[in-house]
C-alpha cells in the first residue's frame, strides 16, 4: 500500500534518526498520545540532543515514521535485532517519503535485481535529473537542494546498512529477518521488500 505523497525534502532535515524513533516508539507503545509524546520528548530531552531547538525539526518526521509502522513492527524495533530495527526504520522512511520510496525501488532494486553492488554519483544525479523532467516541482528545486538531498540518501541507505561504504560506493543486500519479512508481507507491503533486494 503505497499512500500518494507529494515529492518533497522534508528528508533532507530528518535524515535516520533510528534513536529517535526507538524512542518515540517506546513511548506510542506505552499509549501515550501524539501531543503526550511531543511534550515528553522536549521536555526530557528524550532525543539528547544538545540543541533543544533541533528537536522541533526531526521530531515531525519521526512522528510521521512511528504512525505508519503497526503493533507488532513497534514492538520489533524495540525487540528484535539492531539489523532488524533499521530496516524498519528504512522501511518508514520509505512509506513517509514518495521520492526516497522510488529512488529504492528505481535504483536501487534495479542494482539488487541485476546484481550490479556499486552505486555510482552518476546513478543519484540521473535519477534527480529524470523526476526534474517528470515533476515541475522537483524541476523548481535549487542546486544546492539536490545536492543536500543526494547527500542525505546515501547517508539513509549508509546508515540502514544497505551501503556499506560511502566512499565505494559498495552496497550490500540486507540480511531481513524472516519474521519481518512475511509481517511486511502480510499487510500488503511487498512492494518494500522488494525495494530493499528482498524476494
Amino acid at each position: 500500500m503505497t499512500i500518494e505523497l507529494d515529492y518533497s525534502v522534508t528528508i533532507t532535515g530528518a535524515s535516520f534518526l533510528f534513536y529517535e524513533l526507538k524512542q518515540v516508539v517506546g513511548l506510542k507503545i506505552q499509549g501515550l498520545t501524539e501531543s503526550q509524546i511531543k511534550k515528553k520528548v522536549a521536555e526530557e530531552n528524550l532525543f539528547q540532543y544538545q540543541v533543544k531547538s533541533s528537536i522541533k525539526r526531526s521530531l515531525p518526521s519521526v512522528l510521521r515514521r512511528a504512525g505508519v509502522l503497526d503493533e507488532a513492527l513497534c514492538h520489533m524495533v524495540l525487540e528484535h535485532s539492531l539489523e532488524s530495527g533499521k530496516i524498519i526504520n528504512l522501511y518508514a522512511i520509505m512509506k513517509t517519503d514518495r521520492l526516497f520510496f522510488e529512488f529504492m525501488t528505481e535504483v536501487i532494486q534495479e542494482k539488487f535485481n541485476s546484481d550490479n553492488y556499486l552505486l555510482e554519483k552518476k546513478d543519484l544525479n540521473l535519477y534527480i535529473a529524470s523526476k526534474a523532467e517528470q515533476n515541475a516541482g522537483v524541476a523548481a528545486w535549487t542546486e544546492q537542494t539536490t545536492t543536500r538531498l543526494k547527500q542525505v540518501y546515501v547517508k539513509v541507505i549508509h546508515d540502514s546498512g544497505l551501503l556499506k561504504d560511502k566512499k565505494s560506493g559498495e552496497l550490500s543486500r540486507p540480511m531481513m529477518d524472516e519474521q519481518l519479512k512475511q509481517h511486511l508481507i502480510q499487510i500488503g507491503d511487498i512492494a518494500y521488500v522488494r525495494a530493499m533486494g528482498e524476494v
